[in-house]
């Protein structure tokens, strides 16, 4: 990967007819180990007793530790269960049950789920020094559940959604189960080709959910919308096609308490389904997991990464981020010529994780604030978000020159090997049929070329555009 990314990282080589066809789904479950009764759906919402191959993320004392298989058989939740405890023992170096001390429970590393073979999550091997920094008080292993603080700020939920009412409607019911006791959800309907959004929040949640509508097409258009609507001190953002955790918003105001210097908090995103042959290759060529280890990020760190700060695409994805508000605003908010829907087809996430790390400001990522991201179903999609992954990057790139030029040293320090490491890594990305894709890692050096001139196009279309709240 390129290491950045709009909207969604994901692509793949679509597969021929006869593979897909003997393609078999694959069930996504949750497994807390602390509770003996049953399997959950993605979201949390009541219980399921899947059959055939299964992919569960494993929890302990609700925190994710990695992700196991097994094979359920009709009827047998049971042996389901069981098979899943013990893969879980045997892959993620779980800790025995009376041992809950947070040294015990160093998680697995994010492993995609690869299919059709699923893999077990690998035990997790060291970090090299001076490639992360660990907030030891936000790792996943951490005794105990996320707490609300005792003063728990107002954060404001902004949804972005476009001609997708249906799995908006999903996406708000995920968080109205949160029980986040301080949260204002604002949808920010942009461009939309009829008023079913507008209709669906007015008609079923009155008094529960704003609804505001960005007429200019756009995310991050949308995106300011609702930052100059929020009313909280936090800020957080998710996409009409995701499922929030239960617990996402406690966790993403307890690492924001954790270190006044963090600005941005960004947490954990897995797939909500693998049930067709799309979705499964997307996940194989990239998906959207950072892994499982808490870690921090700030410009005083001494780094190796080639082309750190400017892979931002390591710090999180634009569908599971949080800020400070008053400091997101500070930097402008989003830049209006990036994101999908412009020409620049991304960047807007990326860009935002870039100027806060060069504002001075930390940025966390926290894998308990877990979303649930379904991926797109069918195969069609697949060249498009080839190209625009590498294309957002590229964009990206040239927006953070342009609105922070004294970097431009840095990263031209920086840009030929980074570079070459992340060509490297997308040739030999496996696709869905466990062969290297040269044509989608062609569309992604394409898309990548291409960036900076979808930016300055996206510029000089945003001139026409008059600059205004929405309403």
């Amino acid at each position: 990967m390129m290491n950045g990314s709009d909207r969604r990282t994901a692509a793949a080589c679509p597969c021929p007819v006869a593979r897909d066809s003997l393609y078999t789904p694959v069930r996504i479950v949750e497994l807390d180990l602390d509770e003996p009764s049953g399997l959950r759906p993605p979201g949390g919402s009541g219980a399921v007793d899947p059959e055939g191959r299964v992919l569960a993320l494993v929890r302990l004392h609700g925190h994710p530790l990695g992700l196991v298989k097994a094979t359920g058989a009709r009827g047998d939740l049971a042996g389901l269960r069981r098979a899943l405890v013990d893969a879980a023992h045997r892959e993620l170096r779980v800790p025995a049950r009376s041992d809950r001390t947070p040294a015990a429970m160093t998680p697995a590393p994010f492993t995609a789920p690869s299919v059709p073979r699923l893999p077990a999550a690998a035990p997790r091997p060291a970090e090299p020094a001076g490639q992360t920094t660990a907030a030891p008080a936000a790792r996943p292993g951490r005794a105990g559940r996320a707490r609300v603080p005792a003063d728990p700020p107002l954060i404001s939920v902004i949804v972005a959604t476009h001609n997708r009412e249906g799995m908006l409607r999903q996406c708000l019911d995920s968080l109205l189960r949160n029980g986040y006791p301080q949260v204002e959800i604002i949808v920010v309907d942009n461009a939309p080709a009829s008023d079913a959004a507008e209709t669906l929040v007015r008609g079923r949640y009155p008094g529960r959910v704003r609804y505001l509508r960005e007429p200019v097409a756009g995310l991050a258009r949308a995106h300011n919308c609702g930052l100059d609507a929020a009313h909280g001190e936090l800020c957080a953002f998710t996409d009409d096609d995701t499922l929030a955790d239960p617990a996402w918003l406690t966790s993403l105001a307890a690492a924001f308490a954790a270190d006044r210097r963090i600005g941005c908090v960004t947490g954990l995103i897995l797939p909500a389904e693998l049930e067709t042959p799309a979705q499964a290759a997307l996940e194989n060529h990239g998906g959207f997991g950072k892994g499982f280890a808490a870690r921090t990020w700030s410009l005083a760190d001494r780094r190796h990464e080639p082309l750190f700060p400017f892979a931002a695409g390591r710090f999180g994805s634009g569908a599971n981020m949080a800020f400070r508000t008053a400091e997101l605003r500070a930097i402008g908010g989003f830049d209006p010529a990036t994101g999908t829907g412009t020409p620049a087809h991304g960047g807007d996430d990326l860009l935002a994780f870039f100027r806060m790390l060069v504002a001075g400001h930390t940025l966390a990522y926290a894998p308990d604030a877990l979303i649930w991201h379904r991926h797109r179903r069918t195969m069609d999609a697949l060249p498009a978000q080839a190209f625009g992954y590498g294309a957002g990057f590229g964009a990206y790139l040239a927006a953070a020159l342009t609105h922070e030029p004294a970097m431009l040293p840095a990263l031209l320090r920086r840009l030929p090997q980074g570079l070459g490491l992340a060509a490297g890594r997308v040739r030999s990305r496996p696709a869905a049929g466990g062969r290297p894709s040269l044509r989608l890692a062609r569309l992604e050096i394409q898309g990548l070329v291409y960036g900076p001139v979808g930016y300055l196009r996206s510029v000089w279309k945003q001139r026409g555009v008059r600059a205004e709240s929405c309403p």
